[in-house]
């Protein structure tokens, strides 16, 4: 599980070097704000997506060790949802900076 959480990680940073010359100073981040200048903000902060990515990845860990260490239901669901998170957060991460650039 680990190895696909990096192999996000390493897509992200990948995608924003090969396309860091065509970004304009502001993407759009925050789409559920109206449309125009609420959703914009500043290039590095596009790296919040990878942030919490990484976040919720060592959060879901902990609290399955924390609270649910042996149950093999919980654990499949965990598994299942960073799998999801991960694809997720890449899938945006990679569809914003290929949309502005």
């Amino acid at each position: 599980m680990i190895n696909l959480l990096i192999a996000g990680n390493a897509i992200m940073i990948l995608t924003f070097i090969l396309k860091f010359n065509n970004l304009p100073p502001q993407l759009p981040l925050f789409y559920s704000r109206p449309w125009g200048e609420a959703q914009l903000v500043d290039s590095w902060m596009i790296f919040l997506i990878p942030l919490l990515l990484n976040l919720l990845y060592i959060t879901n860990n902990y609290l399955y060790k924390k609270f649910f260490l042996g149950n093999n239901l919980i654990k499949k669901t965990f598994n299942y949802l960073n799998i999801l998170l991960i694809i997720g957060f890449t899938f945006i991460f990679v569809k914003i900076i290929f949309l502005v650039s």
